[in-house]
This record gives C-alpha cells, structure tokens and sequence, in this order.
C-alpha cells in the first residue's frame, strides 16, 4: 500500500463535478469507488456519514433526484500535474424510481451502463442495500449488470437502526448466500447505520484497502 500525505477520510472532501453524460467525465486519473443503490436507499446519508460532512452530497426526501454521476475528492489537490487528489468518490444516480418519466430513466440507465463498462479507473461498485427490504428485483438486475461488465461490487446493508439488531446478522447471512455464486461479488457483506454512525469504519477500511491506501483515518 502506498502511504499519502494527508489522512484519507481526516480532511475536508469536496464535490467537483456533476456528470449528465460521459463526454463531461473528468480526466481518467485517480481511482475511484461509485455508490450505486435504489432511490432513497440513504446513498447521499451514507457518502456524508463516511467523510464527516453533512452537506457535501444532497440529500433528499424526493426520490430520484441525483441524475448524474456526482464526483467528490479530498480537498488540498489542485489536480494539476502530479497533484491529484489519492481516489474519488462517485455517487451514481438512484435506480428503481417508478415515478420517473421513461425518457429519463433510460437516460441514466444509458449513462450508468457506459461509465461501468468503460472506466478503467473505477475500482470497485459499492451497491447499498436497504435492510428493511434486502435485495429486490431491481437490485438483481444491476448485480447482473456488475458481473456481465466484470466490475468489482461489495454490497452494504444500510439503515441497520431501523431493524431489531439480532436481525442484522441473520441478513448479512441471507446476503451472502444469494451473492454467493455471482462472480463479481466482493465475498463480504457491510452493514451500515448513517444514523448511527455504525459501521462506517469498517467501510472506509474497505475502501482504503481497495484503492491501496494505508493512511486512511
């Protein structure tokens, strides 16, 4: 693992593009992890909870709202010549919004689909997981979508507050077993309560690891 400087989750992170399309994709530089889930799955909570910013990804109780690939990276890199930032984060736009005109929906479909096939710099696919709900069909048809392109994914129970917690385990088991035979499947399971602010640790540790970055609190 290579050490950085500054502490990877310690500083400030800010938000430095809003991608609708592929041809607005920042230069292919950092690695990046993305965060992909249903609308209102807590996505935007749980990014916030992870880099100690409540403000920095929007939050909001209308479904559907994030529509582009939304790019943050740690603050203190001008991101010219060798001073870029160690990794960025990616919040991807929310899936399984029935509200949502068709037009539309295809269009984030089409986005979503073209930047997992085609980034050679993302790392790893972090799909959240609503505990309340566990994995519905929607959730199947990306996990599919992940292994067809063979891009990493690690999935994340989120909301673990809002179910008794000796549930919490027998899910992360249920999980397992139904990624079990999925090829692009990371062979853990993370649970997460934004709220709570448990389990986050364990998630920034797993990110860390996965773009080889030591000095991560």
């Amino acid at each position: 693992m290579t050490e950085i400087a500054k502490p990877l989750f310690g500083h400030p992170w800010i938000f430095i593009r809003g991608v609708p399309s592929l041809k607005f994709l920042p230069p292919e530089g950092p690695l990046e992890v993305a965060f992909a889930g249903r609308s209102n799955v807590g996505k935007s909570s749980l990014i916030n909870a992870l880099v100690g910013q409540k403000g920095l990804a929007r939050t909001s109780n209308t479904p559907g709202r994030t529509q582009e690939l939304n790019y943050f990276v740690p603050d203190g890199y001008s991101g010219e010549g060798s001073d870029l930032p160690p990794m960025a984060l990616v919040d991807m736009p929310g899936y399984g919004y029935a509200q949502a005109p068709k037009e539309q929906v295809d269009n984030w479909t089409k986005l979503v689909f073209d930047y997992l096939r085609g980034r050679a710099t993302l790392k790893r696919v972090y799909v959240l997981i609503d505990s309340r709900h566990g994995i519905k069909k929607n959730d199947e048809e990306v996990l599919t979508l992940l292994d067809k392109a063979a891009v990493s994914y690690q999935i994340v129970l989120t909301k673990t507050d809002k179910i008794k917690a000796p549930a919490v385990p027998k899910l992360v088991a249920e999980t397992l077993e139904k990624i079990r035979k999925r090829p692009a499947a990371y062979p853990a399971v993370l649970s997460t309560s934004s709220e709570k602010n448990e389990g986050l640790d364990d998630l920034r540790q797993a990110i860390a690891e996965t773009v080889g970055i030591a000095n991560w609190k």
